[in-house]
């Protein structure tokens, strides 16, 4: 008996000891350790995620996708818990697109974060992690997509990997694209499993840009530049396609082309968007701006004739026509449509450097036309003070100033519409509210204007510097330019480094388009304006005016 009392009691005072310790123990947890546990808690059951924005999306005037936003993951891995990196990266590498070494060289790093791929499509993300491996995460973001790879790449620019822009429009509109980057709170079971979501802040999705851009004329303008470059193996091209009544841009191409989807397969200068900032001597397409001003002073008239020797002094500097000729008469319609040089220095005497000076800037050269590009260069107009007595030997032929091919195409617009000029502009609306046009501002009278439109037609008529470039139905008006290049070795003009060009517009006497192409340093076939820029001029309005429904004449 008593041994079984002894038993009794051991057994009551083990259990009572047990309850003394489950006592002491729940104490310490609901007491003295409780505010850790229930922030451990906290940390297990409630999460804060980031909900990335929907960047806005760019299209064209048409409504065509030029640039959109796909949800997508960052694929992560912490190779400290990765127990078998190898058959890790065997699964991994197919739905990466990688190869097996280089996921297994992150799957190994001394680390503990790696990115394994960042925006992966959501479609791949969901097969990455479905293989639930451990260690191996996605984060969501939203992927940039240009569904038409190549085109206005170097307009569109492109976007980084923390979601900024980089270049062109996505970089100087970036603020208004990006939208506002939202919080949710999500409380999970003991299994992980979502119970509850808050939004602590909605996420803003970007604005959206409609720009003024035709995505039918922007590739086909880039079709012409490709095939520019094929022939003529130019170091880059150019062109641009506007309205000159608005000042709205239609196309800007760049050559060689450029893939936002893929930056990094392409050297780095090929986002550059040359059309903005190109600086080159403009060549003879700068004489129209010189026949402009003394032709709005009454200094001369379209049939005013001067005798054109085959080459002239001036200062130190003795200037040639393009071939040589004997002494001839020639109008100034003639020496705008035979371009020559000789005769666009008379007229420029006539002027004087103070009254051309004051012309020059008067078309906006020297300062940004204000498109709203980012990266546009403002060229180089010299000031007065600065002339020597050589600069009107130079100047009025296009050689000794800089431009840009936007700050070309835009004051030959002025000459196109009339007489004023309208800023350039690429933006049409935003969010689906139109922007408001730039007001143009009046250069030359609307009579000076015609009698230039006039006179430019010449140069694509027999005996003209683009007499070969025509289009059944229309009557064309421009200008070719062949512009030596500056030596950087030597100082002086280059013998084989040019720039072709050629501005022109249609139909002549009522303008609703124009077009510039800049091809800098041809390098087979031709380096002249009249045979390499001027037919890729009249390749890319023989599509244009059709397709916009212009009539011809």
């Amino acid at each position: 008996m008593a041994v079984v009392q002894r038993r009794v009691g051991g057994i009551f005072g083990l259990f009572f000891l047990l309850l003394v310790l489950a006592a002491g123990r729940a104490f310490y947890l609901g007491g003295v350790h409780s505010a850790a546990l229930r922030t451990a808690a906290r940390s297990q059951q409630l999460t804060s995620e980031t909900v990335p924005a929907q960047r806005g999306t760019i299209t064209d005037r048409n409504g065509v996708d030029l640039a959109v936003s796909e949800p997508a993951e960052d694929i992560s891995a912490d190779p400290y818990l990765i127990t078998d990196p190898l058959g890790a990266a065997q699964e991994l590498a197919p739905l990466l697109g990688q190869t097996q070494a280089s996921v297994l060289t992150k799957l190994s790093a001394h680390a503990g974060f790696v990115y394994l791929v960042r925006a992966l499509p959501a479609k791949q993300a969901r097969a990455v992690l479905a293989l639930k491996i451990p260690g191996v995460d996605g984060a969501p973001v939203m992927r940039r997509v240009y569904p038409r790879d190549t085109l206005a790449a170097q307009v569109l620019g492109v976007v980084g990997t923390e979601g900024g822009g980089l270049e062109g429009l996505e970089y100087s509109r970036n603020a208004i694209l990006r939208g506002r980057t939202g919080e949710r709170r999500v409380v999970s079971d003991a299994l992980g499993q979502p119970v509850s979501i808050t939004d602590v802040h909605p996420e803003a999705p970007g604005a959206s840009l409609s720009l003024t851009l035709d995505a039918n004329i922007q590739q086909r303008t880039e079709d012409v530049l490709g095939a520019v470059g094929r022939v003529f193996a130019p170091k880059d091209a150019t062109a641009i396609v506007m309205d000159p009544r608005s000042g709205a841009i239609l196309a800007m191409a760049s050559w060689p082309q450029a893939n936002a989807n893929d930056p990094g397969a392409s050297p780095a200068d090929t986002l550059e968007n040359r059309a903005v900032s190109f600086n080159y001597e403009p060549g003879s397409t700068f004489k129209a701006v010189t026949v402009s001003g003394a032709l709005q002073q009454g200094l001369i008239t379209p049939s005013t004739g001067f005798n054109i020797p085959d080459q002239i002094q001036v200062a130190d500097r003795t200037i040639h026509d393009d071939t040589e000729h004997a002494e001839e008469t020639l109008t100034t319609a003639q020496i705008l449509a035979q371009s020559s040089n000789v005769g666009a220095i008379e007229i420029g005497k006539l002027e004087g450097a103070e009254s051309f000076n004051g012309w020059v800037h008067n078309f906006g050269f020297g300062a940004r036309t204000g498109v709203d590009l980012p990266g546009e260069e403002t060229g180089e107009a010299l000031a007065l003070s600065q002339y020597s007595g050589s600069s009107m030997g130079n100047l009025p032929i296009g050689q000794g100033e800089l431009v840009t091919p936007i700050q070309m195409a835009t004051a030959y617009s002025a000459i196109a519409n009339g007489g004023i000029l309208h800023p350039p502009h690429i933006v049409g609306a935003i969010d689906g509210r139109p922007q408001p046009e730039p007001a143009g501002r009046r250069v030359i009278s609307e009579a000076t204007a015609a009698e230039l439109r006039k006179m430019l037609e010449g140069v694509l008529a027999p005996g003209g510097t683009a007499s070969e470039v025509s289009i059944p139905g229309y009557r064309l008006a421009g200008k070719t330019g062949t512009a030596s290049k500056i030596d950087q070795a030597t100082g002086e003009y280059s013998q084989s480094a040019y720039v072709a060009s050629f501005i022109g517009f249609a139909p002549a006497s009522d303008p609703k388009l124009l077009c510039a192409v800049v091809v800098d340093e041809p390098q087979s076939g031709s380096i002249y304006g009249g045979t390499v820029a001027a037919p890729a001029f009249g390749q890319i309005m023989s599509f244009a005016l059709p397709y916009l429904r212009i009539s011809p004449e």
